[in-house]
């Protein structure tokens, strides 16, 4: 204001306020009530900057308040949820100096102490007369104590306000509250939600059995139940799949339509002669895999397809099937694995298989001397039907092949796509086959490889012996060593695996370096005993393993190294310890050393684990499962180190979890193949909506779909 300016004065000078623009899902949340510039940036770190961000925003879980417990009735032993106001809190230290939060909380029937050991900090944000919502067992400790799993602050509302429904928990950032973005979501609610568009068509959302966005939104925000509220969020999670299967299908596509390949012809010669000499029958999931190989192979365009099956499950075989397709029509045919060993071992078990054919596999590794090189090369370079196994040496420039017409590479995760393309460039357009060990449930198999066509082996081959799993705690050693003892009488190898390399100070673990020396002067003096872990050069692992395997060694003891490794049928027990420390997928894989010949094999846990610990342990030594146990370690571990960037670009699902949508996924996949039989290019106007979403959402969209 000028000196002598009167207020009216001040008033017509001043500009006048900007209106607030008129409520859309584009509008900036700023423009919200309730939301000044230090919320709004606090929303900015939950990504969260425009109003519809707002209704995207759903909760990762929801407390059922329609059940809640009187406190007079939580009786010790018992899992309750509860409603009370804080009448007193405090923190107090224990005699091991934690500090423990504790409060006193109070409905119409009585009262009940909440704790939170090693949690103080709960003090700044518990109040008194705030009313919680707590979920857990109730003990006794100087009376009823209930130590939340869950609890929710409803801050200092009347009471009962928490009664009777189902309360949303968001994701929460520092500045904003649980409580402050549940308040938030609820007071714009009613506003935005009519701004909401279908873009779905109907047929779409009938045939995957979900409700309307709008009425998911409703659902998910303010549900009646819990039930409700799995309804609205699976809308949620069915557009992100289909959006993602969709990718996928386009993405296959639009590559099958630029990668032209040569159709072969099924000739039953080859492949019908090894199937005569096979001493086994193949089981029903390596025929199946084998006609869609087959089906691939006779197709005029290249197949780019994934063959995944457990340890044992008889991927080589049918890796050879396809081999000898392409051979019979006169074509050459690469098989690349991760080191020598591996492919050492590969072309043992393919030699011993063609043997009744009289073919004999090329060989090709660094290990070659110069005349040896000198004849596989002169070899692959004439038109003489040849399958070559190698590692990278295949990758090579002086390789050269007359007439490469299938590429098998092995443990796929382990080269990196520009090594996989060059392989796929020594021929023209050869089809490409790729295998992995690690089991991955099917769904997530055709999510994470959706541009693959997906082959699974799920069934063990005839004659294979289940290894028998224990778990024994630390008072079991010395039995669980005189049993490792026997079995070395016997004539056989033990494995001891150990999750680190040197003790460190942080974590009480043995390590294998101090194991080592413990063993070899204690219950296996006398023995011949080794050491592998991944520090050591790669030469002298090669040794070390080929060693054990030729049983020059008695006992391997190791860390997690030989997680991929080779056959040594002689190899009867796997001793784990520190099981605790593995994933169940690892312990799996481990658990694949042995097994492989004729004998029983053991694999024994050995340590004392925890009640959690116990329980899943025991979960993995009652299968034999790959694809369960896969199942149950994503359950515990979550997907994060299968949906990361490195995976494929694979966009980040915010609401769907393709592990736990399994159904969902699948009727996902099967409309997106529907939708894009139908309308390639998204271009009917049903589909506007979705082809809007996208090309929004989803950056690759526009490579694969001619939309501007």
């Amino acid at each position: 204001m000028f000196r002598g300016d009167s207020d009216a004065e001040a008033r017509r000078r001043r500009p006048p306020a900007r209106p607030a623009p008129r409520l859309t899902l584009d509008t900036p949340v700023t423009y919200l009530k309730g939301v000044g510039p230090a919320r709004a940036t606090s929303l900015a770190k939950l990504g969260i900057t425009l109003a519809g961000d707002l209704l995207r925003h759903v909760p990762h879980r929801y407390e059922d308040a329609t059940t809640v417990t009187p406190i007079a009735q939580a009786a010790v032993g018992t899992d309750v949820t509860v409603l009370g106001r804080v009448i007193a809190k405090g923190v107090l230290p224990t005699r091991k100096g934690l500090r423990v939060f504790q409060a006193v909380i109070q409905d119409a029937s009585g009262m009940l102490e909440i704790a939170w050991p090693g949690q103080p900090f709960l003090d700044r944000t518990i109040n008194k007369d705030d009313w919680l919502l707590c979920t857990g067992p109730v003990r006794f400790f100087h009376g009823r104590r209930l130590q939340p799993r869950e609890f929710v602050n409803l801050g200092p509302e009347e009471e009962g306000t928490g009664e009777g429904r189902v309360l949303a928990v968001y994701p929460s950032t520092e500045g904003l509250s649980v409580r402050l973005l549940r308040a938030m979501v609820q007071q714009h609610l009613d506003a935005l939600l009519p701004l909401v568009q279908e873009p779905l068509p109907a047929w779409l959302l009938e045939a995957a059995d979900v409700p309307p966005l709008p009425q998911a939104l409703r659902m998910v925000h303010r549900p009646t139940s819990v039930a409700d509220a799995v309804r609205g969020r699976s809308r949620l999670a069915f557009e992100e799949l289909l959006c993602v299967q969709l990718l996928h299908r386009k993405a296959n596509q639009v590559a099958r339509e630029d990668r032209g390949g040569r159709a072969f012809e099924n000739k039953r010669d080859l492949t019908s002669k090894l199937r005569a000499a096979l001493p086994y029958t193949l089981t029903h999931a390596q025929v199946r895999a084998i006609r869609e190989i087959v089906h691939d192979m006779e197709s005029p365009r290249r197949m780019h397809r994934l063959l995944q099956g457990d340890v044992g499950a008889g991927k080589t075989v049918v890796a050879v099937f396809s081999a000898l397709l392409a051979m019979e029509n006169g074509a050459q045919v690469a098989l690349m694995a991760p080191t020598e060993l591996l492919a050492e071992q590969h072309a043992r078990s393919v030699a011993t298989l063609l043997a009744p054919l009289g073919i004999t596999p090329v060989l090709l590794t660094g290990r070659l001397g110069a005349k040896e090189k000198r004849a596989a090369l002169t070899r692959l370079a004439s038109h003489e039907p040849v399958l070559a196994i190698g590692t990278h040496a295949l990758l090579q420039t002086d390789v050269a092949f007359a007439n490469l017409g299938l590429v098998i590479i092995d443990e796929q995760h382990r080269f990196g796509v520009e090594q996989r393309a060059t392989l796929g460039s020594k021929g023209e357009a050869p089809d490409v086959l790729l295998m992995s060990a690690t089991p991955i449930p099917r769904s997530l198999a055709l999510t994470m490889y959706g541009d693959l066509d997906v082959s699974v082996l799920d069934e063990r081959p005839p004659g294979r012996h289940p290894v028998t799993t224990v778990v024994r705690p630390e008072a079991a050693r010395a039995k669980v060593f005189e049993f490792a003892n026997a079995q070395l009488d016997a004539g056989r190898q033990v494995y001891v695996v150990y999750p680190l390399i040197e003790t460190s100070e942080k974590i009480d673990l043995k390590a294998a370096t101090v194991m080592y020396e413990a063993l070899l002067a204690g219950p296996l003096a006398g023995r011949r005993v080794a050491l592998l872990h991944g520090r050591l050069p790669s030469d002298e692992r090669d040794v070390i393993m080929r060693t054990f395997r030729d049983g020059a060694l008695d006992v391997l003891v190791a860390t997690t190294v030989i997680e991929v490794g080779i056959d040594v049928g002689n190899a009867t027990v796997m001793i784990i310890e520190h099981p605790e420390r593995f994933g169940l997928s690892q312990l799996h894989q481990l658990r694949g050393r042995v097994g492989r010949g004729a004998e029983q094999s053991y694999c024994i846990l050995l340590g004392d684990v925890g009640t959690e610990a116990a329980e899943r342990l025991g979960m993995f030594a009652a299968t034999e499962d790959g694809f369960e146990i896969a199942r149950a370690d994503l359950q515990l571990r979550g997907m994060g180190d299968l949906f990361g960037a490195k995976q494929h670009g694979l966009p980040a699902f915010r609401i769907a979890d393709p592990l736990r949508d399994e159904a969902l996924n699948e009727t996902a996949r099967a409309l997106a193949d529907r939708i894009l039989r139908d309308d390639p290019d998204l271009e009917k106007p049903v589909h506007t909506g979705l082809r809007h979403t996208l090309t929004v959402g989803y950056a690759k969209a526009l490579e694969y779909f001619r939309v501007g």
